[in-house]
């Protein structure tokens, strides 16, 4: 009975193990499938480190199978003692000395590769330099340059370095996109710099969308803070810049159904959510830009991006992200509002 239920154990962790390695089904959500410049060099770390330590662990297994069968106690006879040994106590000290410093010379020079962001600190650069924010729970973007904001999907350009300014307006966060880069703190006192690469063969291969997340914990909703940047090739990217700063008015709506959207949304949403893609001061930018919103690729960061998503989320925003802050920031709406702000927001976009 004690080895069936053993066996019954060994069962259900087989299971699990089987069920958990496919739980991210979407592509290039995973560090060890890397699409970009910095993805690489931290991959080849890790890569680095792992036959390091299985290297290891085959030497030790196999040391301890030869002294096992060899030196079996056969009689009474104390074994020589080898205490002391200047030679053993050498090979055992140099030796990890010797694998620490095949992975520090490389993790070293790494590490002060990717922290180098002189470029975005000059003052006649053309580095494009994107302002993250985070927020509860959601993330805001502004292009320094270019003079445009928007939130939850960043648009960058393939095949060039992309510098960001990380800080947080609320509370400690964490910038990652699992497989362009290693994660980076945004936090409330200070500013945190750094520079990925999206590859533009591997993303063409993503779709041009990968799946970035919050790695910090920093309330109930942090495992849905997610957030999706959009990578495109350079030419792509400009044209997307310009359509932006073209908008200089909220879009107008195209539709009976739509106005009576934008009426809603003037009187109800405009006080948090702009809607024209002009930086305004941080501490003002209370809720994410809606400017281009028809485009998303999900709502609320998390949910298909349609009108019945949409209309749930407004409907009860605690039910999908509990302790969000635009919980009960607005009065009750009906069915037919709901339907009305819907058909307004959906048609919130700046490119066809």
């Amino acid at each position: 009975m004690k080895r069936l239920a053993n066996w019954r154990l060994v069962s259900l962790f087989a299971m699990l193990a089987l069920a958990l390695s496919g739980c991210s089904g979407k592509p290039f959500v995973s560090a060890l499938r890397p699409a970009g410049e910095v993805a690489d060099i931290q991959y080849d770390l890790m890569k680095l480190s792992t036959y390091i330590m299985v290297g290891v662990i085959v030497v030790v297994m196999v040391i301890f199978i030869i002294v096992f069968f060899r030196f079996r106690r056969k009689d009474d006879t104390i074994p020589k003692q080898v205490e002391g040994s200047h030679t053993l106590e050498i090979i055992w000290t140099v030796i990890p000395i010797l694998l620490l410093l095949i992975l520090a010379v490389p993790t070293v020079a790494a590490t002060f590769k990717l922290a180098d962001v002189k470029e975005m600190d000059k003052k006649n650069s053309d580095a494009l330099v994107i302002k993250v924010r985070s927020h509860l729970y959601w993330w805001d973007f502004e292009y320094e340059k270019q003079k445009i904001v928007t939130s939850q999907d960043l648009v960058v350009p393939t095949n060039e370095k992309v510098y960001f300014d990380l800080k947080s307006l609320d509370v400690k966060h964490s910038f990652w996109i699992p497989a362009v880069g290693g994660k980076l703190d945004t936090n409330t006192d200070n500013v945190n710099k750094f520079w990925l690469v999206f590859d533009d063969k591997r993303a063409n291969e993503a779709g041009n969308l990968f799946y970035g997340k919050c790695a910090e914990l920093c309330g109930p909703s942090h495992a849905l803070m997610d957030f999706k940047v959009k990578a495109i090739s350079r030419d792509q990217f400009d044209t997307w810049v310009k359509d932006m700063q073209a908008v200089k008015a909220p879009e107008k709506a195209q539709t009976d159904l739509a106005a009576q959207g934008q009426d809603i949304f003037n009187k109800s949403c405009i006080g948090c959510h702009a809607v024209t893609p002009d930086v305004k001061p941080e501490a003002a930018r209370i809720a994410p830009n809606l400017t281009n919103f028809g485009e998303r690729s999900r709502v609320a960061g998390i949910l298909k991006h349609d009108k019945e998503e949409l209309k749930n989320w407004i409907k009860n925003p605690e039910t999908y992200k509990p302790g969000n802050e635009m919980t009960g920031k607005y009065p009750e709406m009906t069915d037919a509002e709901l339907d009305a702000l819907a058909e307004y927001l959906m048609g919130l976009k700046v490119q066809d």
